[in-house]
């Protein structure tokens, strides 16, 4: 692992409250969302927000601090990939139904 790599939790060490929490802001659901349509692992730099540096930092850092992502180093970049297959074991159907009801209010 690189010595870059931010901790993870681990998703049976996550609690409901902690991921509804994270998920109550529409910055991260958006994040969470585009992790979900998407195949490969995205860049912090490769999303569209509408957000200062600083507060996407702290978005990501809220998200993965709350278990839904998780974070490594590919070269320069800090790549996010969503932790869909942990959390579908231990939250079943959760984070489906959050990303349904994202894309029927875009």
């Amino acid at each position: 692992m690189d010595d870059r790599t931010p901790p993870h939790p681990s998703v049976q060490d996550v609690t409901l409250q902690q991921i509804l929490e994270a998920l109550v802001d529409p910055v991260r659901r958006s994040i969470v969302t585009r992790l979900w349509d998407s195949d490969t692992d995205i860049k912090c730099g490769g999303f569209d927000l509408t957000v200062s540096k600083s507060t996407a930092t702290h978005h990501f850092n809220v998200l993965r601090e709350a278990g839904l992502i998780r974070q490594h180093y590919a070269g320069t970049a800090r790549m996010n990939t969503l932790r869909r297959d942990e959390l579908e074991q231990t939250f079943p159907g959760l984070l489906k139904a959050i990303v349904t009801a994202a894309h029927r209010q875009q």
